[in-house]
């Protein structure tokens, strides 16, 4: 560390937000600073403040929001006094920003190369073929294979946690003295997380750049970064050393954290005894059971002649009632795909999906009465609602379009489910725009238990949240197992999730399961390479 001004110096940060009600504090008196070369982790719930702390450091803000006192000043220079022009040359080549969506945060007209390129022409860095050429090496540092293809693809031909890399990648383009990092890998598997985060850390050492890293994952916080703050409500409750914060925390909320987090070394959960098939969840050692959903020889090839690619390759697995199954691997390894083809709304190029051992007929009658069984909730919570609808809307949609119940009955149902996700009842009055991430997720969960679904396919449904959030919707997602028999497919990047619910586990790589078994097994005495790979990348903390 240099002894010079810090690269980010906030002082007694106070903003609020107005509406019609008046003025609500969001933030309340925030100050840290980030020295040179420095990583420091701003942790806490959704709603805690940190985003808004994050946008306020390059004017980000709403409209709606308004900073009634304190300081940002970026090295050296005072962010609230900069004039349009030059507060557009600061971002950028000052300060980069690796959003938290990528999928609002991509033009999705233009080819992912152009879009990198650009960065580099807007701040005169390079033009032309040299702009083009630097996006490509870019993509590379970032993990993309075959970088110089893919720069010519746009956005909908990329994975979520691809289109995460490219946010990435255009923040680094300038090697900006300050990078603000908002939860830069919540789209991604463990171990392309470990690639960008190492190349995030290589940048800071090499060039000298401060990382404000934006995450609800204290244990990944605690391991990357060298000071962690902790927000609750808007206020800083606790700053410290990673290694202190992990091991002596202060303050009862970082205790309550870090009691939340899901640990790769847990007795992986308890086994039902109410399904009526033994642990493995596979159904072979109660052989009369017939599985809730089995999956046969599952094939999805896009694309044709030497284009061809099977985004999924004879993928066969067994759903049994009331147990947790679950499919990991790295984005693009066709787990989403699975789970797409298994709601229906992706046709097998081949292979049988079939629901109490009965293949699922085509036609718009067939296919509703099943998705009523089987229902989803995706992985992004800012895509899956309507913008246009309240909340209330959203959660009943489902039930009206089955017919089930009058008006009143579902206004009942919908204050209910919230209050089953942990959402106050008011909630179904606001729009999505007016949620955090994680409460846009818990809204998606409760939409999805409307219809009391015999099985719920859960894509990354948990990525999104902070650790006290996702640990209350696992444990209730348990409780409704337990009490209605309900089967989950979880789909997942995060291991240590994974290995708290699981029954059984999937691991998929390239279009293909490669190792199937209990998670004791698999987390104890992996037999494939990748596995090994997998469990090797996960954060271990401080």
């Amino acid at each position: 560390m240099t002894h010079d001004a810090p690269a980010l110096s906030i002082t007694d940060l106070h903003i609020g937000f107005r509406s019609r009600r008046g003025l609500s504090t969001a933030v309340r008196g925030v100050s840290f600073d980030i020295a040179r070369g420095e990583t420091l982790a701003l942790v806490g719930e959704s709603g805690s403040g940190k985003s808004t702390t994050a946008a306020a450091v390059n004017r980000l803000l709403p409209d709606t929001a308004e900073i009634s006192e304190g300081s940002i000043v970026v090295a050296g220079r005072d962010v609230a006094a900069l004039a349009p022009r030059e507060l557009q040359a600061l971002r950028g080549a000052g300060i980069g920003l690796v959003p938290q969506d990528p999928m609002t945060n991509l033009n999705p007209v233009m080819r992912i190369g152009d879009q990198i390129a650009e960065a580099f022409e807007v701040h005169d860095v390079a033009t032309g073929s040299q702009a083009h050429d630097r996006a490509v090496q870019l993509l590379e540092a970032v993990g993309i294979p075959d970088a110089a293809t893919r720069a010519r693809q746009y956005p909908h031909e990329f994975s979520g946690g691809m289109r995460q890399r490219v946010l990435i990648a255009m923040g680094l383009a300038c090697k900006p003295a300050l990078l603000i990092a908002d939860e830069p890998t919540s789209a991604l598997d463990v171990t392309v997380q470990r690639r960008v985060l190492d190349l995030l850390a290589d940048l800071t050492d090499e060039m000298g750049t401060a990382v404000l890293l934006i995450t609800h994952d204290l244990t990944l916080a605690a391991e990357r970064a060298d000071r962690v703050a902790v927000m609750q409500a808007g206020e800083i409750v606790e700053i410290g050393t990673a290694h202190d914060v992990m091991h002596a925390p202060q303050h009862d909320y970082t205790r309550r954290l870090l009691a939340a987090i899901p640990g790769t070394t847990a007795t992986p959960r308890d086994q039902p005894a109410s399904s009526g098939t033994e642990s493995s969840g596979t159904g072979s050692s109660g052989a009369a059971a017939t599985p809730l959903v089995e999956v046969r020889d599952l094939v999805k090839v896009y694309g044709g002649g030497t284009k061809a690619y099977a985004a999924v390759d004879g993928v066969s697995l067994t759903i049994p009632a009331g147990r947790t199954v679950s499919v990991v691997g790295e984005s693009g390894s066709g787990k989403s795909t699975v789970a797409n083809m298994l709601l229906g709304l992706v046709e097998p190029t081949s292979g049988t999906v079939l629901v109490d051992g009965q293949p699922v007929a085509g036609g718009r009658r067939a296919l509703k009465a099943v998705r009523r069984r089987i229902q989803p909730v995706f992985q992004n919570p800012y895509a899956s609602l309507d913008p246009r609808f309240t909340v209330g809307r959203s959660v009943a949609e489902p039930m009206g379009v089955h017919g089930i119940g009058d008006k009143a009955s579902r206004r009942a149902r919908v204050a209910e489910l919230l209050e089953q996700v942990a959402l106050p009842a008011d909630v179904a009055d606001r729009h999505p725009h007016q949620l955090s991430g994680g409460q846009r997720q818990r809204v998606a969960i409760a939409r999805a238990l409307s219809l009391e679904p015999d099985l719920v396919v859960l894509d990354e449904a948990v990525s999104a949240l902070d650790v006290l959030v996702q640990q209350q919707i696992l444990e209730l997602l348990a409780r409704l197992q337990s009490e209605l028999g309900l089967a989950y497919l979880f789909i997942s990047h995060d291991l240590a999730v994974v290995r708290m619910i699981s029954d059984e586990v999937h691991v998929m790589q390239q279009g293909r399961i490669v190792e199937s078994g209990s998670p004791e097994a698999l987390f104890s005495s992996p037999q494939e390479d990748y596995t090994q790979e997998l469990l090797s990348a996960i954060p271990r903390g401080a």
